[in-house]
């Protein structure tokens, strides 16, 4: 389900952890045969860092799937104190401000960062010593992090909701390029014609995209972001416009739902912070609100 993204300023906030002058730190790049290593830091926090490593056990550390390169940050003993994800879309767990910091310094130099996401706090002090070189934000928005788990309620069975196909794509494509433009000012089909449709192609052939399809027409779609054993995060939820206030989208998302918890312990999502109607939706899904989030996106 699409929603419109707000402006809003960066607020700066006190950290709460060491200050970045207390620890000394050093930042390299994390190369293929590290994986265990990484998602063992990450998944003392699945919730928050789902998408990370959705994206490291599907393409391993290395690849262009990425969009990025991952980097860690290490104490003076060695220890992970922060994994980044570092290009189009720029991700950071850190439990040191002055990983915080080091990830900033690094992205920085880094030309193709379209958006920056975390939670809240840790996005306005990454931020702060982003900003210093220079850097501007050209949309922000705050998003609630929604999450379910066991029980999930009991609804009528919507028999055609099914994985998409590539004979979907063509559906598909132009609704995920819509929502994307509301969200961040970017239709990727012009930006991007054939990096979107190849990307598109490939999360439908990995199974990941759910559709109900009615008379050639796409009436819901949501689409598994990252689908780990811990958390499942969704995105992309579509309701098609003549067909809201009917309950196909209740339906469909309660039985997508109740299809991914049995195989995994929650499944999240975000949404704008002002779209209350999507909230309640959500909310009726039996979702309940787990965490702020902040989303910037630079400028071009």
């Amino acid at each position: 389900m699409a929603t419109p993204s707000t402006q809003r300023k960066v607020a700066s906030t006190a950290p709460r952890w060491l200050p970045a002058n207390s620890q000394a730190v050093t930042v390299e790049v994390l190369t293929a045969g590290r994986e265990d290593e990484v998602l063992a830091f990450l998944s003392a926090r699945p919730s928050h860092t789902v998408f990370m490593m959705g994206m490291i056990r599907d393409n391993g550390l290395e690849s262009s799937f990425n969009r990025g390169t991952f980097y860690a940050c290490r104490d003076a003993a060695g220890q992970l104190q922060g994994v980044a994800l570092i290009g189009h879309a720029t991700l950071i767990e850190a439990r040191t401000e002055a990983a915080l910091q080091a990830f900033a310094r690094i992205a920085q130099n880094c030309q193709r960062t379209h958006m920056i996401m975390g939670e809240m706090e840790k996005v306005e002090t990454f931020w702060n010593y982003y900003a210093e070189g220079g850097r501007s934000p050209r949309l922000s928005c705050r998003e609630l992090l929604f999450e379910q788990r066991w029980p999930v309620e009991v609804r009528e069975a919507v028999r055609g909701l099914r994985r998409a196909t590539l004979a979907d794509l063509e559906l598909v494509m132009p609704v995920q390029a819509e929502m994307a433009l509301a969200e961040s000012g970017v239709n990727p089909l012009e930006a991007d014609p054939l990096g979107f449709r190849v990307r598109c192609a490939r999360r439908i052939e990995q199974g990941r995209v759910w559709v109900l399809v009615e008379n050639g027409r796409l009436v819901f779609k949501a689409d598994v972001i990252s689908d780990t054993a811990e958390v499942i995060y969704l995105e992309g939820i579509y309701v098609a416009a003549e067909e809201r206030g009917k309950g196909y989208g209740l339906r469909c998302l309660s039985q997508l739902s109740r299809q991914l918890l049995a195989r995994t312990k929650s499944v999240c999502l975000l949404v704008n912070e002002l779209n209350k109607t999507a909230h309640s939706f959500y909310q009726k899904a039996g979702y309940k609100m787990a965490g702020l989030y902040d989303t910037i996106f630079l400028q071009h």
